[in-house]
């Protein structure tokens, strides 16, 4: 039988999660794949898209110079974990993510995964937050294998008070459905709310140094830019 739709993309996402290329090109080659396979979900992104920029979605988010809200998550183990015991000792990167079944996040994990080491050598950390649940935040972050905690952000509580949460629609809803995203199993809830992708990289005085906030979910802060605003926020 011929592979289904996940099955295919699903394979697309390895291989551009391994590419020996930059995070914004594996990005764009796993766009590229989706608008072969599935023209009429990629409109359907582009869509939605869209539609957030012409709302100004995330537009209200902390911007640099103001001071990030404090957070208090629990990690995939259950522990409770808090931004300003983060950063005690060194500036953190707070990174969000639509959840662990998105390739562009799993693609955007994996590369700041293999980015950690050098980001401890430049004393900064990494963490990264998302609204599904602990067990899906564990599997994340095993197959990341990340070294960095994995928070949940239930009901995109925090997201919302940083004005990062988004009502995806019940276009979109849909395609996610039949592409095999059942999202609200993920999530414990119905709601079809997911946080647009966003870096901050906040200093140990408590505010934010650097942000990329794009509601174009295929677009992340690069790695080579994150590893400079940590570096400069020292």
């Amino acid at each position: 039988m011929p592979d289904s739709f996940a099955e295919i993309l699903e394979k697309g996402f390895e291989h551009c999660r391994d590419m020996d290329a930059p995070l914004s090109a594996r990005l764009e080659a796993f766009a590229d794949i989706v608008r072969t396979l599935g023209p009429s979900f990629a409109e359907t992104v582009d869509r939605l898209v869209l539609r957030l920029q012409n709302n100004g979605a995330g537009s209200n988010a902390p911007h640099v110079g103001d001071p990030m809200p404090p957070f208090l998550l629990p990690g995939e183990q259950g522990r409770l974990i808090a931004l300003e015991a983060l950063l005690r000792e060194t500036p953190v990167a707070v990174t969000f993510h639509r959840g662990h079944w998105c390739p562009y996040c799993r693609i955007n994990t994996y590369a700041l995964a293999k980015a950690q080491r050098q980001i401890g050598m430049d004393r900064g950390r990494i963490v990264a937050i998302m609204p599904d649940r602990q067990q899906f935040a564990e599997a994340f972050k095993s197959e990341a294998k990340a070294e960095f905690p994995i928070l949940t952000d239930l009901d995109n509580g925090y997201a919302l008070s940083l004005n990062l949460a988004i009502w995806v629609g019940k276009e979109m809803a849909e395609l996610m459905k039949s592409a095999g995203w059942d999202v609200p199993s993920y999530q414990g809830n119905d709601s079809w709310m997911l946080p647009i992708p966003a870096t901050f990289v906040i200093g140990t005085d408590g505010q934010v140094k650097a942000r990329f906030v794009d509601p174009d979910y295929r677009k992340r802060m690069s790695i080579e830019d994150l590893l400079d605003a940590l570096r400069s926020a020292r």
